[in-house]
């Protein structure tokens, strides 16, 4: 198997990118266009979690809009074959006081790069980078 092929690095990379343009902006359609559209999917947030695309849609909908000023640092994408991707990252606000962490799992499926499993947390008290 091929791990961190270049090209399939790149395409994450770019994906990833516009899902964080889409949540920085707000735009739910557009952020749950992102998601595996699947009663499978499934999204562990900070105080919340949702199992199912729908599920994830109705909850998005209600969310207020995220903090101004989202920042992310020590991004690692991981990449296994042509078809699987792992992003993690840490994500903090300028006058927030903890530093979030933020996982998805990528996968190609016959419409393109979709994330099928998310997870979403801020634990207190614990250095961001290590």
């Amino acid at each position: 198997m091929d791990v961190d092929r270049p090209e399939v690095v790149a395409e994450i990379g770019a994906e990833f990118a516009g899902y964080e343009a889409a949540l920085t902006a707000g735009d739910v359609d557009a952020i749950i266009g992102y998601f595996w559209a699947s009663a499978r999917t499934v999204r562990f947030g900070v105080a919340d979690h949702q199992v199912g695309i729908e599920e994830q849609r109705r909850w998005r909908s209600e969310q207020p809009p995220l903090p101004p000023g989202r920042r992310l640092h020590g991004t690692v994408i991981s990449t296994f074959g042509a078809d699987t991707a792992v992003v993690n990252t840490f994500f903090d606000y300028p006058d927030g006081n903890a530093t979030g962490r933020q996982t998805q799992t990528w996968v190609r499926l016959p419409i393109g790069w979709r994330i099928v499993s998310a997870h979403v947390s801020e634990p207190a008290g614990v250095p961001a980078e290590r």
